[in-house]
């Protein structure tokens, strides 16, 4: 029964490639043409394949719309809580996890740190949209187009010295977070905290959410917590496997070399 079911589930990633007549399924399972026939006319019942007029199978719109309502259906929340809580217990800082919705970046976790010093943050309430790491993921994926109209139209508040001042700024701000994987806000929202972020994608590499480490420079300096993105981004790439159900596309993590933070490009 396993080797069918295998032999079965072979067929999809098969006919992903495009459609394929009958000999050719038996050839890539390697198995006689009754076989396959029966194998594909399985599938077909369930709506899984599709056999067009010209005798060769495609895939059918029912895998279509059961991938469609399994996305719809996820929780990325419900999947990163655990390994966010983890992650805490490992560093101990404060870790957010955030979406992009309506023009708004909105936590929708928070596991709080381990240190009397904590974050005045909610879940819920809207980021700070020009300066916070996880915005900076979430908008930097946005395509070009929809990114430049939403950066024109945002307010750029000088909370601090380090914060974004135009959209100029922030437009190459978010080309290098786009580029190198991951955010940081040192400074950019209040003096005296730091933060850095990971996105987490979905099944077509696109970011679904971001989740930042923020700690205050009395805690730990910037340089310190930097040192702690190889660790984010793992965590980050965990939680993207296990929404997505696949390994997050993108390039491989990029930190930065020796001590020295890279520089906000405010």
């Amino acid at each position: 029964m396993s080797q069918t079911v295998d032999r079965a589930l072979s067929i999809l990633p098969l006919l992903a490639q495009g459609p394929a007549d009958l000999g050719q399924v038996a050839e890539r399972l390697g198995v006689h043409k009754s076989t396959a026939l029966r194998l594909l006319r399985t599938l077909h019942e369930h709506g899984l394949v599709y056999r067009q007029q010209d005798q060769r199978y495609r895939l059918g719109a029912r895998l279509f719309a059961l991938a469609q309502e399994a996305v719809e259906n996820l929780d990325v929340r419900e999947i990163a809580h655990p390994h966010l809580v983890a992650l805490n217990e490992q560093i101990g800082h404060t870790i957010h996890l955030a979406v992009y919705e309506e023009s708004e970046v909105l936590y929708i976790d928070k596991v709080e740190s381990r240190y009397p010093v904590r974050m005045y943050s909610r879940i819920g309430k809207p980021v700070a949209i020009t300066v916070a790491a996880v915005a900076k993921l979430l908008l930097a994926d946005l395509p070009e187009a929809e990114r430049r109209a939403l950066a024109g139209k945002l307010d750029y508040p000088m909370y601090t010295s380090r914060s974004i001042p135009n959209h100029v700024a922030f437009l190459k701000e978010l080309a290098v977070v786009r580029e190198q994987g991951w955010a940081t806000d040192l400074g950019g929202h209040e003096e005296s905290i730091n933060c850095i972020g990971a996105p987490i994608r979905g099944a077509d590499g696109r970011v679904v959410a971001a989740m930042s480490v923020s700690a205050p420079n009395v805690v730990v300096t910037a340089e310190e917590l930097l040192s702690l993105l190889p660790l984010v981004r793992r965590t980050a790439d965990v939680i993207s496997r296990e929404y997505s159900g696949a390994a997050p596309s993108g390039d491989g993590p990029r930190t930065p070399s020796g001590n020295t933070p890279p520089k906000e490009a405010s």
